[in-house]
């Protein structure tokens, strides 16, 4: 590196290895296409290869933690994480706009989701009394069953795959962590139509 530049070592949090930072002569960080230049360093870039493990991990997770609650409660993942969102708006209901922004998806898309979910008995939609045009969903008595019954299931199945495998004095930082990234990654959201 030229005298402009200076490696900056960053320790771990989590795990035993540290983050290398390259910075410019005003300490900012350098550009990361100054040190990308060949597909193997592409590979085995840092960072590309954090997301990688991150984004791994997530799709396993999902996969196993998904196909739990589908066997044991008949619904998929994506329909347990409807009814939480339902369960954490306490009893009132939330257009299919909001349920859209919270899981990141289409409202056209989360209307077709809905739609099933009502043929399964599972939400109900109601008239919204703040727009004539609008539907609030709500839980019904078996939708709120449902996903008691899923996430217990579900917590036990986080604990056994993602917590245990961590050391036990870093379990609490990452659940922090974690929300900070989820934080941060959702305010950098496009607003979805």
């Amino acid at each position: 590196m030229s005298g402009t530049h200076r490696l900056t070592i960053v320790p771990g949090r989590i795990g035993s290895g540290a983050l290398c930072v390259t910075t410019d002569a005003k300490g900012g960080p350098m550009a990361r296409d100054a040190l990308i230049t060949t597909a193997e360093q592409a590979a085995n870039d840092r960072l590309v290869v954090a997301f990688g493990r991150l984004q791994g991990a997530a799709n396993r997770l999902e996969y196993i933690l998904g196909r739990a609650i589908e066997q044991e409660c008949g619904i998929s993942h994506v329909m347990f994480e409807v009814l939480l969102i339902l369960g954490r708006a306490k009893g009132v209901g939330l257009s299919m706009g909001t349920i859209a922004r919270e899981r990141v998806l289409t409202t056209g898309g989360v209307t077709r989701l809905v739609d099933r979910m009502e043929a399964a008995g599972l939400v109900a939609r109601d008239e919204n009394p703040g727009d004539r045009r609008g539907r609030l969903v709500t839980l019904t008595p078996l939708g709120e069953q449902t996903v008691v019954k899923a996430a217990r299931l579900h917590a036990v199945n986080v604990q056994r795959f993602l917590l245990d495998p961590l050391p036990t004095d870093h379990r609490e930082q990452f659940t922090r962590d974690l929300r900070t990234v989820s934080l941060s990654a959702s305010n950098a959201l496009p607003r979805l139509r």
